[in-house]
């Protein structure tokens, strides 16, 4: 069953609006069918997957690099998000409306990741600010970006700076890093401490890393791999490190970045774990699929892993240089059906909601506007409260829709069962449960006046 936004004035029907979105074909992006981005986007549209092309981010969102669009009732033709937005400012709510001058605050995303993104960090607010009036073209925004990546499968990522007790065991185990680096620098992070000279420490052997001569980390990681390449035949083998940096390698042959793996955390999130990354924090995602929010921006300072522009001064220059593991969040539930990630940013939270065959839960978005993502499953969209089932119905949902709810709207969504989908020995099928995914603002802005 379709959705579909409201005919007559153009309001949304029921609270709801169906939206059609944008894929980004990065390089690093799962090739075709291997997608679940290309397969999501395939299902949202009606169209084929490519079986060459890397589907590598599904956008829902308002930003100017891949809007999303609002499904118009009747054909009526499509309409910007953003657009709809500005004609319906009550859809945002009084507070959305008041604190992020009408836009949608947070962009929502499905990654795809066959290969390491750039090592990277997002700005602050004020350096975005600085930076999208610096150079425009690489910064197309003035905002900042922290973001939350919850795995949707085993997902790898580089987040933080490694202790410094982990930093000075792999100089100490690592000669080809400390010939590279030097002795003074080594010396240096070997003798230093905790606190700010610790920090003081790092940034400048990070910075040393960074800005080595192409011909120093060419005749590197020359070394690096040769001596792992034998290792990898001893007793033992290599550890997941020295792994992921052989890997590293292969993808990005002669750069910086994979040396850098030695100085950040190797992290591994299963299925329903998320981890946080706030702004000035160096990280590189490596393989998997996860949902993101982050607040509505596309600022990324790059200087590693990318054949794209490097601004690795202003990398090393902005990071916070904080050590140690990051959090790892696995979620709080906030009702039988629906566990809430909420990270320290007011723009968004994330909900994974999960609906068994035959069981119904309420949705809603008290505080502001929600985008929601069938992820898995069918069910149908109803009115709370109204006995008349025919009447109650707004739409159904199948796998790859992708809705908003308005500001102050509570519906029920309920799970049925989809024969062609389901599985098992025929006479007692399996269906996976209605499975759903929510980006909102924060919950916490219901206890902050308007």
């Amino acid at each position: 069953m379709a959705m579909e936004e409201g005919g007559g004035g153009g309001g949304a029907h029921g609270g709801m609006i169906r939206l059609q979105c944008q894929v980004q074909h990065y390089e690093w992006g799962r090739i075709g069918e291997e997608s679940e981005v290309g397969r999501l986007h395939a299902l949202m549209t009606g169209s084929a997957v490519d079986a060459d092309v890397p589907y590598a981010e599904l956008w829902m969102g308002t930003h100017a690099s891949g809007p999303s669009t609002v499904l118009r009732r009747g054909g009526a033709g499509q309409i910007l998000l953003k657009d709809w937005l500005q004609r319906h400012p009550e859809a945002l709510g009084d507070r959305v409306l008041e604190r992020w001058n009408g836009d949608l605050p947070f962009l929502f995303k499905v990654l795809s990741v066959a290969k390491a993104l750039s090592i990277q960090a997002h700005p602050d607010k004020k350096l975005a600010e600085y930076l999208h009036g610096k150079n425009p073209q690489v910064y197309k925004d003035a905002n900042h970006k922290p973001e939350l990546a919850l795995a949707l499968t085993r997902f790898g990522a580089l987040c933080g700076f490694v202790t410094s007790q982990e930093l000075q065991a792999a100089l100490e185990s690592v000669p080809e890093l400390r010939d590279a680096l030097g002795p003074l620098v080594v010396e240096s992070v070997i003798r230093s401490g905790c606190g700010q000279s610790a920090k003081d420490v790092l940034r400048r052997a990070f910075t040393c890393l960074m800005t080595l001569d192409e011909s120093v980390v060419t005749h590197t990681l020359s070394n690096l791999i040769d001596r792992l390449k034998r290792k990898s035949k001893a007793a033992g083998g290599l550890s997941p490190k020295e792994e992921l940096v052989v890997s590293l390698e292969k993808q990005y042959p002669g750069d910086v970045g994979v040396l850098s793996a030695f100085f950040l955390n190797y992290t591994n999130l299963e299925a329903g774990q998320a981890v946080f990354l706030d702004a000035n924090e160096p990280h590189a995602y490596l393989y998997g699929e996860c949902v993101e929010c982050m607040a509505t921006s596309d600022n990324v300072v790059r200087a590693g892993l990318t054949p794209k522009f490097r601004d690795t001064q202003t990398l090393c220059s902005m990071l916070s240089y904080n050590q140690g593991p990051p959090q790892i969040l696995d979620g709080c539930y906030v009702n039988p059906f629906t566990r809430r990630y909420s990270p320290p940013s007011d723009e968004f939270e994330v909900d994974h909601i999960c609906v068994p065959v035959g069981g119904t839960a309420k949705i809603s978005s008290p505080c502001g506007p929600s985008i929601f993502l069938v992820y898995r499953g069918m069910g149908v969209l109803s009115r709370v409260g109204k006995e008349d089932e025919a009447n109650s119905i707004i739409a159904g949902l199948v796998r790859g829709n992708i809705f908003m709810l308005v500001a102050g709207t509570e519906l029920e969504v309920s799970a049925v069962m989809d024969v062609e989908e389901s599985y098992g020995d025929g006479e007692h099928p399996v269906q996976d449960a209605l499975q759903l995914y929510r980006a909102g603002v924060s919950s916490r802005l219901l206890h902050q006046a308007v």
